[in-house]
C-alpha cells in the first residue's frame, strides 16, 4: 500500500534569489496533517576535475555560516536561466579554477540535506584539463577573491576526507566517486 503525502497548503516565509523558505501543511498516513518547513533551492553543480597526473582540483574558500574556509570542489549555483547543467559546470570550472576540460562525464547527483531542502548538486567528472588563457580569466570577487586552488593527488584527497580535513558533503561525494571510477578504469560513466 502506498500513501501520497499531499500538500494541503503552502506558506512562503522568505523568498530570495538562491532559495525560498516555505512551510507546507502535509497529510500523513495515520491521518491528520503536519507542518513541514523546507528550503526550495535553485540547485547547483560541482566538478571533480582530474588532471593527467591523477590529481583532483580542490578550492578552499570562506563559508560564512561556518566562519571558516573549507576544501570543496569547484562548484556553483544554477543561476543562469535555461543554462544546461554541463555548461554551468564548465563555466564554474573556468571561473573558480581557471581551467577548461575537453572530456566531461556525469559522476553523480547529491541531495545535500533532504530532511529540509530540495537542493540537489549534480557533480561532473572533468578530464583533459587546460588552463584558461590569462586574458580570458574571470575576475574573482567576494569569497572567490582569496580562494585557494590546489591540485591534490586523488588518493591524498581521499585521505583528507577520512581524516576530516574535507567536510563539505558534495566534495566528499565527488572525491570518493572520482576515486572509485578511476580504480574501475573510468568504465560505466554516464555522458554529461
Amino acid at each position: 500500500m502506498t500513501f501520497t503525502h499531499e500538500v494541503k497548503a503552502e506558506h512562503t516565509r522568505y523568498e530570495g534569489p538562491i532559495f525560498t523558505v516555505i512551510t507546507d501543511e502535509v497529510s500523513m498516513p495515520g491521518g491528520g496533517t503536519v507542518e513541514r518547513d523546507m528550503i526550495r533551492h535553485v540547485g547547483a553543480v560541482g566538478v571533480a576535475a582530474l588532471d593527467d597526473a591523477g590529481r583532483i582540483v580542490l578550492v578552499r574558500q570562506y563559508r560564512h555560516p561556518l566562519r571558516r574556509r573549507m576544501w570543496e570542489l569547484p562548484a556553483g549555483l544554477r543561476d543562469v536561466e535555461g543554462e544546461p547543467l554541463a555548461t554551468t559546470a564548465s563555466r564554474e570550472l573556468a571561473e573558480e579554477a581557471d581551467l577548461t576540460a575537453r572530456r566531461w562525464d556525469l559522476l553523480l547527483d547529491v541531495h545535500t540535506s533532504p530532511g529540509f531542502s530540495n537542493e540537489v548538486i549534480r557533480i561532473f567528472l572533468a578530464r583533459d584539463l587546460a588552463d584558461v588563457p590569462p586574458e580570458q580569466r574571470h575576475e574573482k570577487e567576494h569569497e572567490e577573491a582569496d580562494m585557494d586552488v590546489a591540485r591534490i593527488d586523488l588518493d591524498e584527497a581521499v585521505a583528507m576526507v577520512l581524516r576530516g580535513d574535507v567536510t563539505n558533503g558534495p566534495a566528499i561525494a565527488g572525491i570518493l566517486a572520482a576515486a572509485r571510477v578511476r580504480d574501475n578504469g573510468f568504465k560505466g560513466l554516464r555522458p554529461a
